[in-house]
């Protein structure tokens, strides 16, 4: 039954009040929105920032990679954001539950020199690992 807001004396045809769904979805769907738009711009990839080279024969990886080693453009190392040494690297793969499905994705600047990548290389197959892939730009 409709509230009615004030009685008229003499008038049946009172005032009804109603509640607007449309403008209630309309707030709904823009605090969703910025909701959605506030909590991507508070992530951010954790990435030591490097330049990737170009490569025209590379097939896309479908999977992510569980572990990614970065090469910068000093030959520094790194690790989730930690400098790590050729050693660590072998011994924190070695430590890995399976180093046969493991997966590790090395991106190397197109400035690093080809001896730190393959000493980084060399230290993930010296682990066992065998699925070893490089990131490079399209």
């Amino acid at each position: 039954m409709p509230v009615q807001l004030q009685s008229r004396s003499g008038d049946d045809e009172g005032d009804e009040a109603r509640i607007e769904i449309v403008p209630l979805i309309d707030i709904m769907f823009f605090l969703l929105a910025a909701f959605m738009l506030v909590s991507l711009s508070m992530t951010h990839m954790q990435r030591v920032p490097i330049n990737l080279p170009q490569a025209s024969t590379g097939l896309p990886d479908s999977k992510t990679p569980p572990y990614q080693i970065a090469i910068d453009a000093n030959g520094v190392t790194t690790w989730d954001q930690k400098i790590v040494t050729l050693s660590e690297i072998t011994n924190r793969l070695k430590s890995s539950a399976s180093t046969a499905e493991t997966r590790v994705m090395i991106s190397a600047d197109e400035e690093a020199r080809h001896k730190q990548v393959l000493g980084v290389l060399n230290a993930v197959r010296a682990a066992g690992v065998e699925k070893v892939s490089f990131e490079t730009k399209d």
